[in-house]
């Protein structure tokens, strides 16, 4: 038998018998956890900036940030230098004069994904946030946890 054809049927003997078997498998990491409830898109947040200070909880990085709230939409100053993120709708919901917001921001060029959850209360602003990049090799995620208070929004450019 010639050894193209030896090769060709040990192969096929191996395969057949799951013997030899490839894992491209990546295990995915969830995005970050947003609470449930009665969320909505009033908009209760148009006209709001707030210049928030953060740490990358895995690194211990220090972040500055601005987000920003505009006709039913969130963006926030960093994303989208990094990754033209644009706007994306937010949700609401208001608990006890505390107004919960939550959006998720897609980048259009990369697998990157960043979750928003926040607070606010009267002019500050608390937020959790996770920032997952998804590639069928490995999934990377950064937590951040923010806090900061309202600016003009003439002040931040967006």
């Amino acid at each position: 038998m010639p050894q193209i054809l030896q090769i060709v049927a040990i192969a096929a003997a191996t395969l057949s018998t799951g013997a030899a078997t490839l894992s491209v498998m990546n295990e995915d990491i969830p995005d970050l956890a947003v609470p449930e409830g009665d969320w909505t898109a009033t908009g209760a947040l148009d006209g709001f900036a707030f210049r928030i200070y953060g740490e990358d909880l895995s690194s211990g990085a220090e972040l500055e940030d601005d987000i920003i709230f505009r006709d039913g939409t969130f963006q926030s100053t960093d994303c989208e230098q990094y990754c033209n993120f644009g706007w994306s709708d937010y949700q609401t919901k208001e608990i006890d004069g505390v107004i919960h917001f939550t959006t998720t921001a897609i980048c259009p060029d990369a697998p990157h994904t960043v979750v928003w959850y926040g607070t606010v209360t009267g002019d500050d602003v608390a937020i959790d946030v996770t920032w997952t990049t998804r590639r069928w090799y490995w999934t990377n995620q950064i937590p951040i946890r923010a806090v900061g208070t309202a600016t003009r929004s003439e002040a931040v450019s967006g």
